[in-house]
Parts: C-alpha cells; structure tokens; sequence
C-alpha cells in the first residue's frame, strides 16, 4: 500500500521527498524507487524546487487505476489472463479481499451458465472480491449495483445504456457489458463473493460478435481509467443500500413482454418487478410468476 499511499500525498500538490519519507516511514531511496516505478506505470510525476508534482496519468494499470480512485480496493493488473474471476477466487481461498483483478484482455472469460465471453484488448475486465457480512440470500443486491453502476458509468460517457434482466446492460437492445456473481457461503453467511464485470469499452466494432456493442461504437468517451473508476466507486457506494429502486429506473425489462426460457420450459407476458433476490415476476395469462433464473428475450408488444 506504500505506492498508493505516495500517490495520495501527491495528489494534494508538490510534496519534497523527505516529506513524503517521513510521513510514510520509509526511506528517501525508498521514495525515489516507487516514483520511478510510477513513472514507468504511465504517471508524469515531475521533480521541481517544490519536490514531486504530479501532472498528468497516462496508460492503464494497477497504479494508473489505483490513481484517484475513491474506493479502497487493491487493484491487480495483468496484460492479459484467463479470466479475472478465477483469479479472483484464487485471492479468496488465499484469504485476499476488496481486490479488483483487472485485464486488459482475459482469454478464457466466460458468462452465466459457463458460456464464452469475448474479451478482447480495449475492452474492460473486472472481477471485485468482497466479503461482506451479510447472507447468501442478500447476494443478487451486489449484481444489482454492479448493473447500475456499470449504466451510470455509460451514461456519463455518453452512451444510453440500460439494464436488461437478468444480468445485462444494453444499448437499444445490443449487449454492452455483462455482469457474472459467484460466491462461498456457509452458515448463512458470505465468506467471499466476486463480482465480475465485463465491458465493452474501447473495443472496435468490427470484432465484435452479432447482438453486442461497446462505448465506442456508440460514440462514447473510452477513457477506460476514468470508466473502471466510476464503476468500483460506484458499486463500492452501494454494497450497503437497497438499490432496486435504481435497477428498476435504469430497467428496460420492467414493462415489456418477455419470454424467458428456463430449465422448465418457457415463461412469457409482461414483466412488472423484481425481487430483492434478483427473480423476475411475470405477469401471463394465467396469473403471476416469480422467475428465479433464464434467458429473457424482448418481445414487441402484442
């Protein structure tokens, strides 16, 4: 923690070195060798009569990310990787938590049900390990905020995102991020859950696959830094609240006709809520049913 710590006596202003030594505890030569290493990361730090100054932040990765970042989550980064939520769970049996495994491309990604997911280079690839005390029952509250911080996040770069049920933010239809939540409990309590988050932000249009989009397709600003960072502050910000009253604002599932394909067979009419547990309830033709889990299709109004 003593980088980010250096970074946040800069942010205040130019600091001299033995300053930021002693109220760090650390050595002058300790100093020099962790701006120099964030320098390497993509940070203008300069060296002026003041002492260090930062200046701009350039690149993406963990100090890049860590920069400014209003939550308290440890951010690990990797070029690339076979999926950040197996990571994610390897920190968790390892005792980790508020980590933020970060790629720049993930190889072996994958979404509900085990299914591929495309997660080429510009795209952003997050899995956030939680342990919060509270029940297993309580767990779809976390895919809740991560849906609503993830529109929020596209909608201040400019992009009209909305959450589709179960577990999706679209854009008129077209997928723009997934959102994949595992977890361990026991005794009616989370002992760790990860959250994973899969955004196409700066991914060109051309390789992505039918029935999916990306910030930039849609025009939006692809600063993918400034983006990953509304997002963990974001989801941070809520794992405590009740965030229905979000999700349902931001829904573009709540209101229309849908069909959803279970393991039982098939649910259709108008979908009207959802529960604190994440089920979706229909309304059909023979009255109201809670859906637990499914593929939601949209369907035009009869």
């Amino acid at each position: 923690m003593t980088r980010r710590a250096i970074l946040e006596a800069l942010s205040d202003g130019p600091i001299a070195g033995p300053a930021i030594a002693e109220e760090l505890g650390i050595s002058r030569a300790a100093v020099w060798k962790h701006v120099e290493t964030l320098r390497e990361a993509g940070l203008e730090i300069e060296s002026g009569p003041d002492g260090y100054e930062l200046v701009a932040v350039t690149g993406y990765d963990g100090p890049a990310i860590e920069c400014g970042l209003e939550a308290p989550f440890t951010v690990e980064y990797h070029d690339s990787i076979g999926s950040t939520n197996d990571r994610a769970r390897e920190l968790a049996a390892a005792g980790a938590s508020d980590v933020a495994v970060v790629a720049d491309e993930q190889t072996g990604g994958r979404g509900r049900l085990g299914r591929a997911w495309e997660s080429p280079a510009g795209g952003i690839w997050t899995s956030v390990l939680l342990r919060p005390t509270t029940s297993p029952a309580n767990a779809a509250r976390f895919t809740f905020a991560a849906a609503v911080a993830v529109a929020r996040t596209a909608r201040e770069a400019g992009v009209d995102a909305r959450i589709k049920w179960p577990n999706d933010v679209v854009v008129d239809g077209d997928k723009l991020a997934g959102i994949l939540t595992e977890m361990e409990g026991e005794a009616g309590r989370i002992s760790w859950l990860v959250v994973g988050i899969g955004l196409n932000a700066d991914v060109d249009p051309d390789v992505l696959p039918a029935g999916t989009t990306s910030l930039r397709a849609e025009g939006g600003d692809v600063d993918r830094r400034i983006a990953l960072q509304g997002i963990l502050e974001g989801l941070y910000d809520r794992r405590d609240l009740d965030v229905l009253g979000e999700w349902r604002e931001l829904s573009t599932t709540l209101g229309r006709r849908v069909r959803i394909s279970t393991a039982d067979g098939t649910v259709e009419g108008e979908a009207v809520d959802v529960t604190d547990t994440g089920a979706l309830v229909v309304e059909t033709a023979d009255g109201r049913e809670t859906v637990t889990t499914g593929d939601c299709e949209h369907l035009r109004p009869a």
